[in-house]
């Protein structure tokens, strides 16, 4: 993805989270100051009723103007203009909170017109456990004879836990900006490894082709050369330093394709392919090189698929080469192909130090390699096996690795029929 998309996309998503939280912030401000006048509401509701029974049976009659007044949000006063007892008080409040689902603790007190001052009559808790809090000051007023007050002194923490949904979910939405934010700043610093990685390997494979580009030349000026043509075995291995110089040129360019993009498609040139002359092809090379190799090849008969040649011929050399490399002994490799329902079953097994079962998930990685005290003396950036499994994809094919039961590791490729 370009940086330019990226930016933007990383941008857009911040806002959007940003926007998202803000909403949900002024929303769940909302829904507060809507629960507060609903509690308001209920509680004037509850305390009509009150004053409706403690008329009730007397020869008084209800005031004509309302008998509630809000003092504050949570400190109410209510003028009866009748004389009343405390208890059937306490019972009609305790009676009325519970019908209108008024669950939260409430003291009250009244005014004694003889001592001019405000009685304190008693703390009501919801919770038996919850002993009787500090006694509040209750304020006089003036102009009202007979008349009670009401504190609801956890007022606050109760509409708290009434909304306790939208506080959760604020919660959760700030935790989700805090991951999209540490998320964004990983992507960000991983970008700038693969940048680096990158460019390593533009430099690496660069300067590896002047050197190859001497050794074409100079192959190719040698191989005109009289002596040499007249040496049957000298033209022979002249043949395999041009081609194999070949081949490593293009494995440098396929290397720089690599790293220019991941996401970069590689063109395939999908034709009929006959397996057994590329292994043994590959099998012959190999074995220039190693002559302590023992390399056997099992097949019922030669078989043709659908693949690129260039990139198939470096899945078989990648392959290989990783089994002599990663072997404290004579290397054995057996290739072995196989008919099995819907697939054609191509498995490479060496007698190599094997992977541990942890690491086999991840030796496919780019630039991945196995701890191995051999580590230090193979040479290898991780990228073998990486461009294996890129070129199976691309296929459409099916890899796999497991541990062999004595010793070493079968590769394991599945080719639909």
């Amino acid at each position: 993805m370009k940086t330019k998309n990226l930016n933007l996309i990383i941008v857009l998503g911040l806002v959007a989270t940003i926007g998202i939280l803000i909403v949900q912030l002024l929303w769940t401000k909302q829904a507060f100051t809507l629960e507060e006048k609903k509690f308001s509401q209920k509680t004037h509701f509850a305390l009509l009723e009150v004053v409706k029974k403690l008329y009730k049976g007397t020869s008084s009659t209800l005031p004509s103007e309302n008998p509630i007044q809000k003092i504050a949000n949570d400190y109410y006063i209510v003028n009866v203009d009748n004389d009343f007892d405390p208890k059937v008080l306490e019972y009609y409040l305790k009676a009325e909170f519970l019908k209108f689902n008024i669950n939260t603790d409430f003291e009250y007190a009244m005014y004694n017109c003889q001592s001019d001052e405000m009685v304190y009559g008693n703390y009501i808790s919801q919770n038996e456990k919850t002993s009787a809090q500090k006694t509040i000051y209750f304020p006089k007023h003036k102009n009202l004879v007979y008349y009670f007050a009401i504190r609801f002194p956890n007022e606050t923490s109760y509409l708290f836990n009434s909304l306790r949904f939208w506080f959760i979910l604020s919660f959760a939405l700030i935790i989700i900006l805090l991951i999209y934010v540490y998320s964004i700043y990983t992507i960000i610093q991983q970008k700038k490894y693969s940048e680096l990685q990158r460019d390593f390997i533009n430099n690496m494979t660069h300067e590896f082709k002047t050197p190859l580009s001497s050794i074409l030349l100079a192959s190719h000026f040698l191989h005109k050369q009289d002596s040499i043509q007249k040496d049957e075995k000298l033209e022979h291995y002249t043949d395999i330093i041009i081609k194999q110089s070949n081949k490593l040129n293009s494995h440098i360019e396929q290397i720089l394709n690599i790293a220019k993009s991941d996401n970069s498609s590689m063109k395939m040139n999908i034709k009929g392919v006959a397996l057994l002359p590329i292994l043994e092809e590959v099998a012959e090379n190999m074995k220039l090189k190693h002559p302590n190799l023992a390399l056997k090849i099992n097949t019922p008969k030669d078989y043709s698929i659908l693949a690129d040649e260039f990139h198939f011929t470096n899945i078989i050399y990648n392959l290989i080469d990783n089994s002599i490399k990663y072997c404290n002994e004579d290397p054995e490799i057996c290739i072995t192909i196989e008919e099995i329902p819907k697939y054609l079953k191509l498995q490479f097994s060496d007698n190599g130090i094997g992977i541990p079962s942890k690491n086999t998930p991840f030796i496919f990685d780019k630039f991945y390699r196995v701890p191995s005290a051999m580590n230090n003396e193979i040479n290898g950036f991780g990228l073998g096996l990486y461009y294996v499994k890129k070129i199976c994809t691309l296929h459409h094919w099916k890899i796999s690795v497991d541990n062999n039961t004595n010793k070493g590791i079968s590769i394991v490729i599945l080719i639909p029929n």
